[in-house]
């Protein structure tokens, strides 16, 4: 094992390399890789290991959204596929050539897809399509579509009554269709609707019913279990928990104060599977996830294993479970796992970091100044040589999201050079049920800012940090945190916003439909002007921003840091878009940020 302190920029910028979207089909385990270049379809055998499925140069993603997810469909001598670059559905057999089965569009990814479902007996696929027709969010239409699976019609719309649609689930016997719909200004986690229907071997539905869901409540994952019961995950009790709908009506099946799924923010999440007559899922209660299994008694059993983080794609091959884990000292990597918590690891991370060189995240619980909780995790440096070291609070981006406990090398990076970190799961955030997520609705701005401040305030109470070498970090929802933070308080001396918000109801105009009335719930109008953040000259803002950010706007950035030229510094990245994938834009972003923080004094240059 290496020890590397400080942890160099270049050894943060060579683990580029994540993974997403399980998928197995017999003993095969399918998922995508992302890599600097572009997205992978990766398959991996007993026999091969893995191995890239198609074509050098293919990558494979889905923009619907933006976020995509959701982009192809395995089956035993056929995938679907979404292409990255002109986002058509693809269809290859048995490791043939690629062939587009839906038509191109008029104009660059008009026409996207997500969630492939292959319809049992018809030879049909159901999936999601968005459609632009113009610039705006007002001129993108999302729907339920039907196409033959060899590409020989083209899709016919068969529900397009709701602003979003996500997950369409053919029952087994291809008789029944289930899917997720909403409607703006909600977003899926705020309320949503499962609904069923018949649906023909053309793909026409009739005997359309609802089966839970509503402005106030969030469901998501419907799936069917081999039997023919429909399954699926509702916050109605607060968290999200797991049911079947029986009899017409919901029956719990995994259900207590933990969440059985995380907030839809990509299409295709599946946090429980089915296992011959068990059920095996996902649950997290604030930080950490666990591996839990429910017998055909009702009874459950955790499932021991070395993760504590775990990434919601679930996917059974044979006796076996596939997943994506990681830890507070481990990257993620997909694992093969039994039921007694073995665990056989599909892919390598390349670091082989030595845990005693890491620091290691404290879960820790603080009051804020209205009287209620949050909540954050904490890393102390691990040079030990400050006993009150300087503090960078850290807001994730969303805002509905958290900070998982797992390995976080950009922490690392500033822990190794004396800098604490706290990660602050402001209110609003996934993982604490319901309620918590909700305290955000017109607090956005505010709460999240408060708590990001009062999380410092706690830890310099507890003689962890100096009060004066006080900082803020935050990305996308999280950067707006930054800026509303050094407006609105004297708590940090210095920002660094990537790929911010400036304002959200400006950037409501500019930004993807799936969030064009995201700020609508979140923030509160203000009496006078737009509410874009104010910065004096006493705090020190560093802004990075990708001129290719389709999430926010680079144009935005630009007048506020002209604006705020007397408190700001705008780093523009050629080529990034709303994250940074590139091993070098990685390395000179990371540079820029610890020079910022010195340049302001606010950390040595030992």
């Amino acid at each position: 094992m290496e020890r590397v302190t400080p942890i160099p920029a270049e050894l943060v910028a060579r683990a580029t390399v994540s993974y997403d979207a399980l998928q197995t089909v017999g003993e095969t385990v399918y998922w995508i890789e992302r890599r600097s270049d572009g997205d992978v379809l990766v398959g991996w055998t007993a026999v091969d290991g893995p191995r890239d499925v198609l074509p050098e140069g293919i990558h494979v993603a889905s923009r619907v959204h933006e976020y995509g997810g959701g982009a192809y469909l395995a089956t035993e001598r056929d995938i679907w596929f979404c292409h990255a670059e002109d986002q058509r559905i693809y269809h290859v057999r048995d490791n043939g050539a690629p062939v587009p089965v839906t038509p191109p569009p008029t104009s660059s990814a008009a026409l996207r897809y997500a969630d492939l479902r292959l319809l049992p007996g018809a030879d049909m696929l159901v999936c999601v399509r968005e459609r632009h027709e113009g610039p705006t969010a007002r001129d993108v239409h999302n729907e339920l579509v039907v196409l033959p699976a060899d590409g020989s019609a083209e899709p016919r719309v068969i529900a397009s009554d709701d602003d979003f649609y996500m997950s369409p689930e053919p029952s087994p016997d291809g008789s029944w269709l289930a899917w997720i719909s909403w409607n703006a200004p909600l977003m899926p986690w705020d309320g949503s609707c499962l609904w069923l229907a018949d649906i023909a071997p053309d793909g026409a539905l009739t005997d359309v019913q609802l089966v839970a869901g509503g402005d106030d409540e969030s469901v998501c994952q419907p799936q069917w279990s081999p039997d023919g019961t429909l399954h699926l995950v509702s916050d109605r009790s607060g968290w999200w928990n797991l049911y079947t709908w029986h009899d017409d009506r919901l029956n719990p099946v995994i259900t207590g104060e933990f969440e059985v799924a995380a907030a839809p923010w990509e299409f295709g999440y599946r946090t429980y599977a089915f296992q011959s007559d068990q059920i095996v899922a996902t649950v997290q209660r604030g930080p950490r996830h666990h591996l839990m299994t429910r017998h055909p008694d009702g009874s459950l059993e955790p499932v021991p294993l070395p993760y504590t983080s775990i990434k919601p794609y679930l996917a059974v091959t044979g006796r076996r479970l596939a997943l994506i884990g990681s830890g507070p000292t481990k990257l993620p990597t997909v694992v093969l796992t039994d039921g007694d918590g073995s665990t056989h690891e599909l892919t390598d991370p390349g670091l082989d970091l030595d845990p005693s060189s890491l620091s290691q995240p404290e879960p820790f619980t603080f009051p804020t100044r209205d009287g209620r909780e949050a909540y954050g995790l904490y890393y102390p440096p691990t040079n030990g040589g400050d006993q009150s070291p300087p503090l960078l609070v850290r807001a994730h981006p969303g805002p509905t999201a958290n900070w998982p406990m797992r390995l976080d090398l950009h922490a690392q990076y500033f822990t190794s050079r004396g800098v604490a970190i706290a990660d602050v799961d402001y209110r609003g955030s996934t993982g604490y049920g319901r309620a918590y997520r909700l305290q955000l609705r017109h607090r956005w701005g505010e709460s999240d800012v408060t708590d990001c401040a009062d999380a410092a305030l706690h830890l310099v109470s507890e003689g962890r940090t100096d009060p004066g070498r006080a900082m803020i970090w935050g990305a996308s929802a999280g950067g707006y945190t930054v800026l509303r933070a050094l407006t609105m308080n004297c708590t940090f001396a210095a920002g660094i916003a990537r790929s911010a918000i400036i304002d959200p109801m400006t950037w409501g105009s500019v930004a993807p439909k799936f969030q064009a009335h995201h700020a609508d719930l979140l923030h509160r109008d203000y009496p006078h002007g737009t509410g874009e953040p104010e910065i004096g000259s006493r705090c020190s803002l560093l802004l990075i921003h990708g001129d290719e950010d389709d999430v926010t706007s680079l144009e935005q950035v630009q007048a506020f840091a002209q604006r705020m030229r007397h408190a700001s510094c705008l780093i523009t990245i050629h080529g990034a878009g709303h994250a940074l994938r590139k091993p070098s834009d990685i390395q000179r972003v990371l540079s820029l940020e610890l020079e910022h923080l010195r340049s302001g004094k606010v950390i040595n240059r030992s």
